[in-house]
């Protein structure tokens, strides 16, 4: 069964996004792929909707604590397929915008807590022309992030979550 997620595109004042590297053997990481780029945030909880989900891995993750409601701007659902890990069968992202000033994230877990269980090795805020023109050996999730993030920026929030492709 695939795992739900919720995750946040936090943007800060100079249109940085936060990015977390998650490390083999994260479930999203493929073999072969050193690491992966995603959005903070993670899985649904049994009883939790996802702002409830998301508020949680926010406070957990980051530190960030989320007063309203951010707008739901994607939608991903990514299928497991053969170069995942053997116990991968999928996940489904729903994606939150929030705007934060900027802040170095340190959240109620410690970074050896987050290594362990999350196979997450750091932040990063990045810029959009820096995720455009990344040509290193990571990977984004989703992998074409500039294009997705790229829209946001110069449309706005859609009136109806974005689907993703993987």
């Amino acid at each position: 069964m695939p795992r739900t997620s919720a995750r946040a595109i936090i943007l800060d004042e100079d249109d940085r996004v936060l990015l977390c590297r998650f490390v083999s053997p994260h479930p999203a990481v493929p073999n072969g792929a050193p690491a992966v780029w995603a959005a903070p945030g993670g899985g649904i909880e049994p009883g939790e909707d996802r702002l409830a989900a998301l508020r949680r891995e926010m406070r957990e993750e980051t530190g960030l604590v989320i007063a309203i409601d951010p707008p739901h701007v994607w939608h991903q659902v990514v299928i497991a397929a053969a170069d995942h890990a053997p116990a991968f069968d999928g996940m489904v992202n729903d994606y939150f915008l929030i705007r934060a000033t900027h802040f170095e994230p340190q959240g109620e877990f410690t970074d050896h807590q987050l290594a362990a269980d999350e196979h997450l090795a750091g932040f990063r805020w990045w810029q959009l022309t820096e995720i455009t023109n990344y040509a290193g050996p990571d990977l984004f999730s989703p992998r074409d992030l500039a294009t997705a993030l790229t829209d946001l920026l110069t449309s706005g929030i859609p009136s109806a979550p974005v689907t993703l492709g993987l």
